[in-house]
This record gives structure tokens, sequence and C-alpha cells, in this order.
């Protein structure tokens, strides 16, 4: 490496913030306005030179800025920032501590907590204020990496661009996906290109799924509690590099691998859509480390409370990223865009996303960040969906989103749990769920496409441990079963956990199959959760996070090659039949054609009332879809599409007279070798099996 020296610094520019390649050597811009020095340390190759600390002697608006000639892509280095240390007053100035570039788009080795990076000494008592920690942390902090402009394919040259209401997503962990899988090398397991191995592309095509959602992959911590218990952030909901891929997923180059991996399932037509966490940072609350937002403006970049030595925590994880001031959003945005531009991603989901739009006086639906996104021609017409809700005041905004968010809907999971096991169809919602939840996004004058439904996902049971436990059993994340959700609408059919009661068994595969085509039936934008199409089971732990290992990974080892095969038939079913996949609320209006939009029927033919809906022994009844009516791509669509379910016993169901036209069986849960292809047509009832979900389409 080659080294610059000291003093030959020249002004060079304040943006952009981060290290930036140019052809005389580097610039360098820091935001930290409240220290009295900034410095930019460089490390050798194998640090067994000293650390070079060169000043930033130019400081403009805040941002301390200089450029280094001789200095260039492949440099190692890290952040110093001097200042007052007064933690009640809200600063947290240590210059013992090595600080990652919150703008570093590579880092040398992955982030594991190590105590030198604590900016305190271990409080005795809580009420004393903290004491500086004079301990130098360079040796634990990993280094960023000098990057020029990226080469090889341009994964945003050839994004699907897919429409929303097309989508089927398929949420998955990068490493989870390949690291037990038998057909990838096991040199590429858990790596970004395991994940574009061809045996993992090939499934994913086969399914029909066309985007799928990653958890996270910005740079994450293994935070303090997972490190004394020796596990790893499995999740990776702790960020402190928010343009950084995770080193921990790459063979060599995290950039390069990213970039060839999202290529390579835009060349198979799938979609990349991005978990991000800008709610918070890893750094955690009042005892967390100094890695580098709280060395370099702790007051400024998070939420203070009225006593500034401690943090607001509406994440739940220690602090609360300040989102709606200036320079928190302008970090948030370039991030963004960087990740779009950079690796052509297709859209991002936004953890806790009530927190990030949250303002001084609470959540706003026209505050300053869901502006920003909308207004910025990079990123409003990318896929955007928000998780609305937080543990702060008022968290809980499902519905509240304005364009062009949409949202994770959780209560169609639990509606939909709810019925599947037995509870009162209308207590459980069932009915607005199945029309995409207008009474959530409607009146907002949102579309159907405001809403992912979903069953699972990677925050609770599987599918299959839905329908095998009644309890969670977290006992391997060291927390005495005390994490995780209480109430997970779940049903073991009389056992707990595995069994070979072919009763049970045949019950709970029946139950998995009706789940799953009420999900892929509804309106609205359905996401799987990986590895629910093959029974993957986590053994009833319901939140994995810390779970790095076989427990947490899919299992390709026992794949239900039926149930795979009944996933493919059922988006198949799903993509062939656009009345099922609709952007106008259907209420039963009157089309051009004479025909309603939508309707519900009761076994015998007669419209359910408000009484049945009430009842728990109302457990048969069937939907009736036409095009949305005064809506004109509603009222181009022709047929209709007649969806039975049958939460009962069997059942006999009269059929809708259709004129000339025969229904044509399309999907039968209870039968799930049943081909499409079939010529199988009815005309005046079908007999339904208990527990099932029967597809039948005329006139299309």
């Amino acid at each position: 490496m080659t080294r610059t020296p000291a003093g030959t610094a020249s002004p060079g520019r304040s943006w952009p913030l981060g290290v930036t390649v140019d052809s005389a050597g580097i610039n360098v811009a820091v935001y930290a306005p409240l220290a009295t020095a900034l410095y930019f340390c460089l490390f050798s190759d194998n640090d067994q030179e000293p650390e070079q600390r060169l000043a930033l002697p130019y400081c403009q608006d805040g941002i301390w800025h200089a450029h280094f000639g001789g200095l260039g892509a492949g440099a190692r280095y890290g952040l110093r920032a001097d200042g007052e240390f007064r933690p009640n007053d809200g600063l947290r100035f240590n210059v013992n501590k090595l600080l990652i570039d919150p703008y570093a788009r590579s880092l040398d080795r992955p982030v594991r907590y190590h105590e030198l990076m604590e900016g305190t000494e271990p409080a005795e008592n809580e009420e004393l204020e903290p004491v500086l920690d004079l301990r130098d942390s360079a040796t634990v902090v990993p280094h960023g990496i000098i990057t020029a402009t990226p080469t090889g394919p341009e994964p945003a040259s050839n994004r699907p661009g897919h429409d929303l209401a097309d989508l089927v997503i398929y949420e998955t962990h990068l490493k989870g996906i390949s690291a037990a899988h038998p057909s990838v090398p096991e040199q590429l397991r858990g790596t970004y290109a395991g994940m574009g191995h061809p045996a993992v592309i090939e499934h994913l095509v086969s399914l029909g799924v066309n985007a799928v959602e990653l958890l996270p992959v910005q740079t994450f911590l293994d935070d303090a509690h997972i490190v004394e218990k020796e596990l790893r952030n499995y999740w990776g909901y702790q960020p402190v590099a928010w343009f950084a891929p995770e080193p921990r997923y790459a063979q060599n180059n995290a950039i390069a691998e990213l970039r060839q991996l999202v290529y390579t399932l835009h060349e198979a037509g799938i979609e990349v859509i991005l978990d991000v966490v800008y709610n918070h940072s890893g750094e955690g609350g009042d005892q967390g480390p100094t890695l580098n937002l709280r060395g370099l403006d702790n007051a400024g970049y998070f939420r203070l409370a009225e006593d500034q030595r401690h943090y607001i925590n509406d994440a739940g994880t220690g602090n609360t990223l300040a989102v709606d001031t200036p320079i928190v959003l302008r970090m948030v945005m370039d991030s963004l865009r960087y990740w779009a531009q950079t690796f052509g991603v297709d859209g991002f989901r936004f953890d806790l996303a009530t927190a990030v739009a949250r303002g001084p006086e609470g959540f706003n639906p026209e505050g300053s960040f869901l502006q920003a996104i909308a207004q910025d021609p990079v990123l409003a017409e990318l896929k955007l969906i928000a998780e609305p809700w937080d543990l702060g005041p008022g968290g809980y905004q499902l519905g509240n989103f304005p364009a062009p968010f949409a949202q994770w809907n959780d209560r169609f999971r639990d509606g939909v749990r709810r019925a599947w096991r037995g509870e009162v169809l209308g207590e459980a919602n069932f009915g607005s769920l199945l029309l995409g939840s207008a009474d959530l996004f409607d009146d907002s004058g949102r579309t159907t496409l405001a809403g992912v439904n979903f069953i699972s996902a990677h925050d609770g049971f599987t599918l299959r441990d839905t329908v095998s436990y009644a309890q969670k059993h977290n006992e391997a994340n060291g927390e005495e079963n005390r994490d995780g959700h209480g109430e997970n609408y779940s049903d073991n059919h009389g056992v707990e956990g595995p069994t070979d009661d072919p009763e049970i068994v045949a019950a709970r595969s029946l139950r998995v199959r009706a789940m799953l085509a009420t999900l892929l039936l509804a309106q609205g934008v359905p996401m799987l959760l990986a590895g629910d199409e093959l029974g993957n089971s986590q053994s009833g732990n319901n939140n994995a996070y810390a779970q790095d290992n076989e427990l947490g990974w899919i299992d390709w080892s026992e794949p239900d090659w039926e149930l795979i095969s009944y996933v493919r038939q059922l988006i198949d079913v799903r993509r062939r039949l656009p009345l099922l996949r609709q952007r106008g609320f259907l209420h039963g209006k009157v089309r051009a054609d004479g025909f309603k939009d939508v309707r519900w029927l009761c076994p015998g033919g007669s419209a359910p009332t408000a009484e049945h809906w009430k009842d728990p022994a109302f457990r048969s009844l069937a939907l009736q879809l036409r095009g949305c009516a005064q809506d004109p791509r509603g009222e181009e669509l022709t047929g209709s599409v007649l969806i039975i379910f049958n939460f009962g016993d069997h059942c006999d169901f009269a059929l809708p007279a259709e004129g000339e036209a025969q229904w044509k069986i399309e999907l039968d849960s209870a039968e799930p070798e049943h081909s499409a292809d079939a010529v199988d047509a009815v005309t005046e009832s079908y007999a339904a099996k208990a527990h099932s979900v029967v597809v039948l389409s005329t006139g299309l």
C-alpha cells in the first residue's frame, strides 16, 4: 500500500460523504459537526506496520474533508473522532475507538462484538455517569476497504421489470438457502455464489416465484449477548455499515459477488428485494459499543431521550435512528440509491418502517422520509414494502403508509391461521382478507397491491411448524424460551412436534396445502417463506435469529416432492388466472355485463348472511370472482373463478349456472396430484373433501 506523507492533504471537497477514488488519489468526507478533530487512519495489509493517522484539517458545514494523493482502491482504513465526552449531554466522543465509516463500501471481515469496542467502562451503578474507556479498539474493529467503480455484468441493466400485481415473492436468507443444499459445492454453500448456483436458481424458476426478498445483507454486527452465548447473528438485523455488503457471505469480493448474484437472478426472470434496516444501529443502547455513528455524532444520528444520556428505543434494540433529521435522511437516501444503482436491486422491504417514518410528534404519513422516497427518481419506481409497525408509541400503522409503499399484512397471517385451525370465520375476518383487506386499504384510495399477504415469514413459525407445534420451543436461543411470539395461532393436531401417526401426518398435510392455497388465491401480493414448499421445520423455534446452523438453514435432505409439485401448480394457477390478482377492490358492484364482480355462496347456492359469519358451525363457503366493476382493467376480464373453502367435513357444493359453459377444475388441495391440464369439467355440483380448497373456472 502506498503511503502518503502526513501534511500533504489538500482541501478536496465536502461531498460525496465517505471515501471516493479519483485519478489523483482519494477524497474523504465525514460528518461530525461537534468533533474537535477527525482522523483518517490507514492500516497495512498485514497489520504489521503502525497505524498511520492523517488529520482531516478542513471542515465545512459539519463535514470534515480532505484529498490525499497517492492513495487508491484496496487501501484499508478507519476513522477516529475527538471531542467532548459528556454522555449526560449526548456527547460520546472517544478518540481511542476506531470507527467504521458509515459510508464504507466494503469491510475486510465480519463485525463481531469485543469488549474493547466499548466506549465507556462498565458501570457499577446505572445512575452514575459513564466513564470514558481509554482502551484502543483498533485490533478488533474491521477496516474499511477503499473501492473503485465496480466492473463486470451490470445488474441494473437486466431488471425483469415485473408488475407488482404479478409478483410472487419468496422470502429467504441468502446463506440459509444454500448452506445445506446437497447440489451446491461445499465451498460455495452459504455464499453469494451459493445462492446463484444453478441448482438454487433452477428450484426458484421451477416453482414460478419471480421475486426474492433477502434478509439483511448490509454489514451487520454479532452483538454482545449473542457473542456471550457463543452464537452468531443469523438474521442480520444489527446494521453498522449501510453501504457495504456483508463480508461473511463472500469468497473474495462481496461487491462483485453480490452484483453477479443479482445479475444471475435477473437473467432467470427473478427480481431482488432487499430487507433493509434504517430504524436503528447495531451499536445498541447506553452500554453498547462505539463503532461509528455514536462516535461521530451521537446526538445527531440517534433520537435521544429527554435525559440525553439515554436513547429512545422504539426498535427494541437499544437505540433509534433520527431519520427525520437532514443528515440521517441523507445517509438513508444515499444508501438506497447506491444499492439500487450499483447492485441493481428491484426494491426494498423496510424493517420496522414506522420507526423510520416517525418524527418528534410520532408517525407521520406525510413525513420527510416517506416524501423523499416518493419523489426520488431512482427509488420511486422500485418495489417498496413497509413492515408497518415498531415498539414505539402508536407503533402499529398497518394501512396508514402512503403510496408507493406496500405493507406487510400480518392480519392476513393471523386470520388465515385462525380460520384454518377452527375459529369463527367472521372473527378471523376471513372474507375481507381473501379480497385484499379493503377495510385496511380501500378508504385511503389504495389498491389491493397495498397489502403483502403471508402466512409465515422468517420471524415466527415456519408453515410446517404452524401445523406441528402448539407452543414455541426456543431453548436453543439461550433465553429460557422467553423470546419470540407467544401466540402463533398454531395447532399441533394432537401431538407436539414430529409424529409417525398417519392420520396426524395426513391432517397436517391437508392444512398446509389449504393455507398455501388461501395465500396464493387471495387478492394482494403473496409472499412465501423459503422452505415452506419443502416442508421445512425449525423444530418449533419461532425466533431463529441466532441460529446460523442446521436449525436456521433450509433442510434439503428430505424435501416433500408432492408439496413442491403442489406449490408449482398453485403459482401456475395464479399466473394463468388474472381474476386472482386484480388491483381494484371487489365490493359486489354490478359490471357492465350485468354480473356482480364478487359474491359469497353457501354450499346450497344462497348468499351467507351476517349471522352465518358469526356461526361457529359455518365451515363451508365459496367465493365467485369476476373482473372488478367500474375499473377499466377489471371490466376487460372475462369469465369467472369459483373458489371453494371447505373448513369442515365433506360437503357437496352447488355450482352457479353459467349458461352453456362448464366449470373446469383448476385445483383441488385434497387431491394435489390433479393436473390443471385435465379435461375434467362439472356443471351442477362439486363434492369438496374435508379441509380443502378447490378452484374452478369458466369462460376464461
